[in-house]
């Protein structure tokens, strides 16, 4: 009996989802590790102030100045900013740990420190778009269903064109995802005369963050992002992906940060392109067409024609490339039928 690649959450979770996405919409900041709480500290005079202490993405129990001497009007009222501050954030973790309990997908604290920080910095309201197996997992739950999760230390952030920024943040790029408190470094290309497009935790942790914008043409080169003052790599067929986006949230059990992804179709066929377009990495190319194939699964049931819409959008050098991952998903989507009665005729038409 084929087995079916995904199941509807309950509607009253997917309303959950809706409703935290609204507030994550409204976050002028969200806050770095655990909510925490205001504590009252000393410094070497025996003056009191207050600091927030709060658990950073390493688990690492940490204070961070708020305002003092305690006592002070105007450092009483930053503490109780701060509480309020703390008191909401903790409300929305009890919707996030509802979700997450029906198996919503969350990313882990490190991953998301960094990408709350590029959030907070204003990224993805200025039109910055979270691609990949992050965004995969982000779409997933705003469909409201329930698949197989994907882990990966890798973050994708993808610059469609040039961000509506007044100015750049402090520290470019780097800077801002440094704001996550994670000591980022930038990673060296082979030819050291060639800027640097990924970022990766210091040291041998295995979280990297990856800069990507569409190329002019067929190859891949590196091009200047000058309102991040940063490098980011250029791959083709990017602005197909990047040319259609919607919000969403990513979650964890340190918060909730606001995010732009593509639309689900079109990561959907642009997942089935690059699954042919890897050399040497089979295993991504298989988590690629996986991904793809849940995500035809879910929109031929959920919203159908709207694949065939974004399929007729396709460059016509991608086409052969898409219809022969589709016909290597079709036998995954058995028990799909109306993926099957959507993708069948794609797959057969002429190029």
């Amino acid at each position: 009996m084929a087995t079916a690649l995904y199941r509807s959450h309950a509607p009253a979770l997917a309303a959950t989802h809706a409703d935290l996405e609204n507030h994550a919409s409204a976050q002028r900041e969200i806050l770095v590790g655990t909510p925490g709480s205001v504590v009252v500290r000393r410094n070497a005079t025996g003056t009191a102030f207050y600091a927030r202490q709060f658990y950073d993405h390493d688990g690492v129990k940490r204070d961070r100045y708020i305002a003092g001497p305690v006592g002070s009007p105007a450092a009483e009222a930053l503490a109780e900013s701060w509480r309020t501050r703390i008191a909401e954030a903790n409300e929305l973790l009890v919707s996030v740990r509802i979700l997450v309990r029906e198996g919503y997908h969350a990313m882990a604290p490190k991953p998301f420190a960094a990408v709350a920080a590029l959030a907070s910095s204003g990224l993805f309201a200025a039109g910055a778009l979270l691609i990949g197996t992050h965004a995969f997992a982000a779409i997933v739950n705003r469909l409201g269903i329930r698949a197989s999760a994907f882990p990966t230390e890798d973050i994708d952030i993808a610059r469609p064109e040039a961000l509506a920024r007044a100015s750049v943040p402090e520290g470019g790029f780097l800077g801002a995802l440094r704001q996550s408190g994670i000591d980022f470094v930038p990673i060296p290309e082979f030819d050291p005369r060639t800027p640097s497009t990924k970022f990766k935790e210091a040291g041998r942790s295995r979280l990297h963050v990856y800069l990507l914008v569409p190329a002019e043409g067929r190859e891949v080169t590196i091009r200047a992002v000058p309102e991040l003052d940063a490098h980011a790599t250029a791959l083709p067929y990017l602005r197909y992906l990047l040319a259609e986006s919607q919000p969403g949230i990513v979650l964890s059990r340190h918060g909730v940060a606001a995010v732009r992804t593509p639309l689900p179709e079109r990561l959907a066929l642009h997942k089935l392109l690059v699954s042919q377009l890897r050399t040497g990495r089979n295993e991504k190319s298989l988590k690629d067409l996986r991904q793809a194939t849940v995500l035809v699964a879910a929109l031929c049931d959920l919203f159908p024609g709207s694949l065939t819409e974004a399929f007729a959008a396709l460059p016509a050098t991608a086409l052969k490339h898409v219809r022969k991952s589709l016909a290597q998903a079709m036998p995954s989507l058995e028990a799909h039928p109306a993926a099957l009665e959507e993708m069948a005729p794609l797959v057969a038409a002429k190029a």
